[in-house]
Formats: structure tokens, sequence, C-alpha cells
């Protein structure tokens, strides 16, 4: 008797198996990327059928998820629309974070100046692994507006002019893996973003120090977008705008009014470092 109850001790204090730990840690990133994918739409929401497509993952099983994260209040679900968005206690965690991760108060100065030199809609995207996110947005004068971007959007990083300047100032094996690791989300944004146009775009945008798109990701729209730092790129300012605003001799000067204030932002950085880390979240 007292060698089974021994024999049963030992089973109960042991360890995870390696497979418990695997399906634990599968667990979190369903989690993870279910909330990536809601989050994908902004404000505006996701319905259950447009979570299914993008996540790939059975209805039933993303209706289970999605009932759960909103008991949780991780998401909440419009009773007229039927679609989820963020919840409450992603707000709250949110709020308690922010301080740590003050890039975009620091930001703020820079970006409205720049909204009110070009006049044009000014964006700051960070990184966050292979995507970029947009946390910040400055609106300039100018009655027609290119708003391209909502405040956070995640994109895979190559889409959109900020995505672009930062992945441009990354090592050129670094890149490439950003490329080859976000092939098949490319596509959802339409041949224009096929690998070897992402390859051409940042070969164009080291040679230039500024990345530049036309209506690729949003037609009729064009932006102009700078990284910083130069030694480890986190994040990149860009302005947008419609496309006839944005002829050879407008685009260099947006890009010399962009780059004096990414200059102004380095010094800023430098006597007070953001604790963002180097943007590579989920590497």
């Amino acid at each position: 008797m007292e060698t089974k109850r021994r024999t049963t001790a030992a089973k109960t204090d042991s360890p995870p198996t390696a497979s418990g730990a695997r399906s634990g840690t599968q667990s979190i990133e369903r989690v993870v990327g279910m909330l990536r994918v809601v989050a994908s739409r902004g404000r505006r929401g996701m319905r259950i059928a447009d979570v299914v497509n993008l996540s790939g993952l059975p209805m039933s099983t993303c209706f289970r998820m999605l009932q759960r994260l909103e008991v949780e209040g991780l998401l909440v679900r419009d009773l007229l629309t039927r679609k989820y968005h963020l919840g409450p206690l992603l707000h709250e965690l949110g709020m308690l974070a922010q301080p740590r991760y003050h890039l975009s108060e620091l930001c703020e100065p820079a970006l409205r100046t720049i909204a009110e030199l070009t006049q044009d809609t000014v964006y700051l995207s960070e990184r966050r692994g292979p995507e970029s996110i947009c946390t910040s947005r400055a609106l300039g004068a100018y009655p027609i507006k290119a708003l391209t971007l909502d405040v956070g959007i995640r994109r895979p990083m190559g889409v959109g002019a900020g995505g672009l300047a930062i992945l441009s100032a990354l090592p050129e094996a670094e890149a490439e893996l950003i490329v080859a690791s976000n092939e098949a989300r490319y596509a959802k944004f339409g041949a224009a973003f096929a690998p070897g146009f992402l390859r051409e775009a940042i070969a164009q945008t080291r040679a230039q120090g500024h990345s530049f798109l036309d209506s690729a990701a949003t037609p009729g729209a064009a932006a102009i977008g700078v990284a910083f730092p130069p030694d480890n790129p986190i994040a990149a300012v860009s302005v947008a705008a419609i496309s006839s605003r944005m002829g050879p001799a407008r685009r260099a000067e947006v890009a010399k009014i962009i780059e004096q204030q990414v200059r102004a932002i380095c010094v800023l950085l430098e006597s007070q470092p953001v604790e963002a880390g180097s943007g590579r979240e989920g590497e």
C-alpha cells in the first residue's frame, strides 16, 4: 500500500509532459491570434464569418472562443450589428501598460508639426514582430484627407509606407525573413504586394532614405515614410495624401519635413529612452 501511495504521489507531482505544455502554448497562441484578428478591423468590429475567414479556424472553434473571450471581457459583441469589438478588460490592461510604452506621446508634437506644415494626414507606426501597428495619427487642414489607417490597425510589415520604411531600415537578412514569413498575408492586399514588388520597394527605399507607395494598399492614396532610430528601427512616421498631391517635387519637400522632425524625435529618445524595446514582439 505504501509503495502504491508513493507511486501515485510521484505521478501527481510530476511536471507536465511536453505535449501538455505544447497544448497550453497552442491555446495561448490561438487566443492572441483571435484578438489580433478582431483588432485588425480597428473600431469597425468584425462578424463571426469574417473571423472564421481570416483566422482559418472552424466555425465551431471560433464560436466557442469568441463566446469565452466575451465572458472574460476581452471582447464585446454589439447586439445590433452582431460584430465583435475589443472588450473593456483590454482597455483596462492597456491603461496600466501605457506609462511604459509612451512613444506615441513622445512623438505627438512632431506629428502635429508635420500635419501643420504638410496639411495632410500623419501616422506613427510601430514595429510589433513581423507587423507594424498604427499607434497615433494627426490630421492636416487639407479638405480631402487620406484616411488609410485607424489607430490600432495592424498590418504585415511592408504594407503601407510606415511599415515599408521600418522593413527597409532593418538588416537585409532580417528583412528577408519578415517578407518570407508574411508572404501568404501580403496576398490579401492585392497583387501589388507580391514579394518581388516588396523587394524592389525595399531596395528603392534604402537608396533614397525614405519609403514611397502610390495606390498600393489604398487606391488613389500615396504616402511617404521615414523609420527611426537609424541603428535600431522601432517605428516610422509617414504622411499620406491623395495621389495628385504627391508629385516628385512635393514628395521631396514632404520627405525633408518628416526627416527633420524624425531627427528631433531621435534626440528625445536619447534623452528619455522609451521602454518599448526593439519592437520585436513575438519573435
